[in-house]
């Protein structure tokens, strides 16, 4: 703190003040002092300068303490003792040469203002020293704070990393399940849902490293996945996208939709005779919607780790907006921001 680049503009308001407080409060009368007052502020000035000066002279040996010592209130306070000291020194030297040099004065005549201006040196010292400690440990708090903001961004990179690697193997697991039973089946669709597939896979693989990508591109591969779907549930499937190119800008969190359409098919039964219908569609808030009619299955396959939960927490990692959830009787409902990227 005591190499400041403003430090003498501090020193001579200090002085300043300082000066207009003895003033008003007659210290010169009371104690029957003879001093022009260009000398008073002189002296109080160069008082103030002396004691700041000399801390910033010791300030660099202690620096070195600082580190190397745990306890750093022992090193800020024998870094006081030693201001101190230096500080009785410059003021006593000053005070000597303004009265008994300058003026004349006998030493009897400059003990009074020696004594006053020694008062001073020490109340002008502990008070720098006071404001060096709180710069010190206000400097070492932002430090720390920067260090864990640091750590935490990290974390929060690590574990959308970690998050976004569980996509992949489950969406590959399930649809080589499907073409591998068109395959064997010697289906005409294999060639149609290989192609499809690539496109769908393509995408992931492309916008995997991302953590936001634009709405429109999100819809581009919808078409190619539903195709999927259908293909794997026939007729027990029933999909409707209805989002106006209008709200191509917006951002989302890469294959939500996916997830959220496979979160619906993993939890619910899909046939022919129940068909699970499911509904995208965007709302007026600046939010796209994915529903579907319940008929929950009477057990459900042991969780991977993909699906709601991996949306809810990419979304916190990226965004202050929460995923809203609505669950009744009749319907299972997921609301996903809409997000602006400045």
């Amino acid at each position: 703190m005591f190499n400041h680049r403003y430090r003498y503009i501090f020193i001579l308001l200090l002085s300043i003040c300082t000066y207009i407080s003895t003033v008003l409060c007659e210290v010169y009368r009371y104690f029957n002092i003879s001093i022009e007052w260009y000398y008073a502020l002189g002296t109080i000035t160069a008082i103030t300068c002396g004691i700041w000066e000399a801390n910033m002279i010791l300030e660099p040996f202690f620096k070195k303490r600082f580190s190397s010592q745990k306890n750093k209130g022992t090193v800020l306070l024998l870094f006081l003792v030693t201001g101190s000291v230096l500080t009785t020194i410059v003021a006593s030297v000053i005070v000597i040469i303004v009265s008994m040099f300058l003026h004349d004065h006998s030493f009897k005549e400059t003990f009074i203002p020696l004594k006053l201006n020694l008062i001073y040196a020490w109340l002008a010292n502990l008070l720098f020293h006071l404001l060096n400690a709180i710069f010190y440990y206000f400097t070492e708090y932002k430090t720390k704070w920067i260090e864990a903001e640091e750590l935490k961004r990290m974390s929060a990179q690590a574990e959308l990393q970690l998050v976004k690697n569980q996509v992949n193997p489950h969406f590959l697991f399930n649809n080589l399940n499907v073409l591998s039973t068109l395959v064997m089946q010697n289906n005409s669709e294999a060639n149609r849902f290989i192609e499809e597939f690539s496109k769908v896979y393509r995408y992931i693989l492309h916008n995997h490293e991302k953590e936001l990508v634009e709405l429109k591109t999100e819809l581009h591969y919808i078409n190619p996945y539903i195709f999927l779907l259908e293909t794997r549930f026939g007729g027990g499937l029933k999909i409707n996208v209805d989002i106006p190119d209008t709200y191509g800008h917006y951002h989302i969190i890469p294959a939500a939709l996916q997830m959220l359409i496979e979160n619906a098919i993993k939890h619910n039964v899909v046939s022919r005779n129940r068909p699970l219908y499911i509904d995208v569609h965007v709302n007026g808030n600046n939010t796209i919607v994915v529903s579907n009619n319940l008929q929950v299955k009477q057990s459900v396959e042991s969780s991977t780790g993909i699906g709601l939960q991996n949306i809810i927490k990419r979304y916190r990692i990226v965004s202050s907006r929460e995923v809203m959830i609505k669950n009744d009787e009749n319907i299972f409902m997921v609301t996903l921001p809409l997000l602006h990227v400045n």
